[in-house]
C-alpha cells in the first residue's frame, strides 16, 4: 500500500527522543527553547512560542491582537477548519473569500472587496505549498497571520513564508513537512505580542489572574522538531524531486499541474492536480490498486455554514486530487503512483 501522506523519521529522530526520555525531564524545558530559536532564526524571525499545535498558535494569535466577539477575520473557504475553529474560540465572525484556482490560495481580487472597517485581520495559509500573494495582501494594511502550517522552508521574494505577517503559525502535525507528532508553533517579530503569547500559553504561578491556557509543547516534542529542522533541506530536496518526476510524467496527460511562480518557491507538501470527471471514482479506483489518493481538502468552510458565495473554491474541490508525495516516498512507489493514475485517465 502506498499511503497518502506519512511522516519520515529516522534513526536519529529516535535518539532524540530517548535521550530526552532517559533525562527524566520530558516536560517544557530546554528542548523547547532550543526548537523556538531554531525555528525563528530559520525563518528570519525575533521569536517563537511553541505550542501544543497549529490551531492552538492560530487562537493564541487572535488572543495577541486583541480580536474580540464581533470582529471581522477574512479567511479562505479552500482550507481545513483549524482557522475557523480558532476565530470561533474568540467569537469573532468569519468572512470567507474565494481563491485564485489557478495557486488555490486567496484570491487578491476577492480579498480586496471583502475588507471593511470591520476587518481586524486577515489569516493567510499558503496552502500546499505554494507561498500567497503576500505583497498585494500586505498592501490592504490589515494585520496578516501567516498560517505557514504546508509552507515550511518555501520562499517568497528571497523571504521566508512564515516571515512577512505581523504573526506567522505552523504546524508538526505527524503529516506535515516536519513533526512533532502534535505541535506548533507561533513566530513574530513584535516582543510585545511575543510576551502576550507567551504568558497566555501558561497558565501557572502567575501574581494575577485571567483567562489563560495550557497549550505548551513538551520538551520530548521539541526534541523531535529540532532533529526533524535539521533534515528540512534534504526533506524539501526529495519532495522538489518527486514533484519534478509527477510534472515531467503528466505534462502531456488531461490534467491540469501544480503552478509555480518565478518570484517563489514551491515546496510541494502535496503534489494536487486537477482532473475532470469523477473524482470520488478516481480517488475508488487508485486505492484498488493500493494507492492512497484524496481531495486535498475534506470539505469547503462554506459548506458548513451554508453559504454559496465561492465558486471557484467549489469548482477546485471537484477536481483537485492530491496524489502521495514525502520524502519517503520511494523511486519505485512515484512510478506505480504514475502508471496507475495515467491507466485510471486513459479508460
Amino acid at each position: 500500500m502506498i499511503a497518502h501522506s506519512r511522516p519520515t523519521l529516522l534513526e536519529n529522530d529516535f535518539t532524540s527522543a530517548l535521550k530526552v526520555l532517559k533525562s527524566g525531564h520530558i516536560a517544557q524545558g530546554n528542548q523547547v527553547a532550543e526548537f523556538e530559536e531554531g525555528l525563528a532564526t530559520f525563518i528570519g524571525m525575533k521569536g517563537g512560542v511553541a505550542t501544543s499545535s497549529g490551531t492552538s498558535a492560530l487562537h493564541l494569535a487572535l488572543l495577541a491582537l486583541g480580536i474580540k466577539e464581533g470582529d471581522e477575520i477574512i479567511i479562505p473557504s479552500y482550507v481545513c477548519s483549524a482557522p475557523l475553529n480558532a476565530i470561533n474560540y474568540v467569537r469573532a465572525n468569519p468572512v470567507l473569500v474565494d481563491i485564485n484556482p489557478s495557486t488555490f490560495n486567496l484570491s487578491v481580487r476577492k480579498l480586496i472587496k471583502c475588507v471593511t472597517r470591520n476587518t481586524k485581520a486577515i489569516i493567510v495559509p499558503h496552502l500546499f505549498g505554494l507561498p500567497a500573494e503576500m505583497d498585494e495582501i500586505l498592501s490592504l494594511g490589515v494585520p496578516v497571520i501567516e498560517d505557514a502550517a504546508q509552507a515550511l522552508g518555501g520562499i517568497h521574494k528571497a523571504k521566508k513564508v512564515g516571515s512577512f505577517g505581523l504573526l506567522s503559525v505552523f504546524s508538526f502535525y505527524a503529516t506535515k513537512v516536519i513533526t512533532t507528532g502534535e505541535g506548533g508553533m507561533l513566530l513574530s517579530n513584535s516582543e510585545d505580542l511575543l510576551e502576550k503569547v507567551r504568558d497566555l500559553n501558561d497558565y501557572d504561578k502567575k501574581g494575577d489572574y485571567k483567562l489563560r491556557y495550557n497549550y505548551k509543547m513538551t520538551d520530548l516534542q521539541a526534541a523531535l522538531g529540532i532533529s526533524q529542522l535539521n533534515k528540512l533541506p534534504m526533506f524539501l530536496k526529495r519532495r522538489k524531486d518527486i514533484a519534478y518526476q509527477y510534472s515531467s510524467a503528466f505534462k502531456e496527460s488531461p490534467v491540469i499541474l501544480p503552478t509555480e511562480h518565478q518570484d517563489s518557491t514551491h515546496i510541494y507538501y502535496r503534489y494536487v492536480v486537477q482532473v475532470e470527471g469523477n473524482l470520488s471514482n478516481y480517488i475508488g479506483l487508485l486505492q484498488k490498486e493500493g494507492i492512497f489518493c484524496d481531495r486535498p481538502v475534506y470539505r469547503p468552510l462554506h459548506h458548513y455554514l451554508g453559504l454559496d458565495n465561492c465558486r471557484e473554491t467549489d469548482r477546485v474541490w471537484n477536481t483537485a486530487l492530491s496524489i502521495p508525495i514525502y520524502p519517503s516516498l520511494s523511486d519505485g512507489d512515484v512510478e506505480r503512483v504514475i502508471q496507475a493514475l495515467k491507466d485510471i485517465l486513459a479508460d
